[in-house]
């Protein structure tokens, strides 16, 4: 089942910031609060976990996050550039040592040709840069799966 390892890689997430003495902040647009509800789902977790913002509207990434108008207006709120400003931003607003950011189409509907369902960018922001990955879910999978999947993968970008 998808998501069946999602609370060791979430363990495993917060061991490696509890190890390193980082704290982390999460951005969050198609995963609608899903990696803090995972995070928070962990006992002790407020001392590597400042906190995060639910990013859904694209005015809501400009006001919370810093999202630049002109890149919401070139390259929309799916796209690696508006992954990487959210976990800049995230990272900056709260002073954490890591951002991470979700945005993209979990379907059912949404999608077109050139962003089709299933199409997801995690930025990722820490103090060596900020890095945006695409992933390219199954567009038959569920709105659940396609989220959970994705915090799989963000979460598990926390080395």
């Amino acid at each position: 089942m998808i998501g069946n390892n999602i609370r060791n890689i979430t363990e495993r997430a917060v061991a490696n910031l509890t190890a390193g003495g980082r704290t982390l902040a999460t951005a969050e647009s198609c995963t609608g609060g899903l990696l803090g509800k995972l995070l928070t789902d962990l006992p002790g977790v407020s001392s590597v976990y400042l906190g995060g913002a639910v990013s859904y509207a694209n005015s809501a990434k400009v006001t919370l996050l810093g999202v630049s108008p002109e890149t919401l207006d070139r390259v929309g709120a799916v796209s690696e550039e508006t992954a990487r400003e959210m976990a800049a931003g995230i990272r900056e607003r709260l002073g954490a040592d890591v951002g991470i950011s979700t945005t993209g189409i979990a379907g059912p509907g949404g999608g077109s040709p050139e962003k089709p369902v299933g199409l997801v960018y995690v930025g990722y922001s820490d103090e060596k840069g900020t890095v945006a990955y695409r992933l390219d879910h199954d567009s038959s999978l569920s709105r659940e799966e396609i989220r959970l999947l994705t915090a799989e993968f963000a979460l598990s970008l926390i080395k």
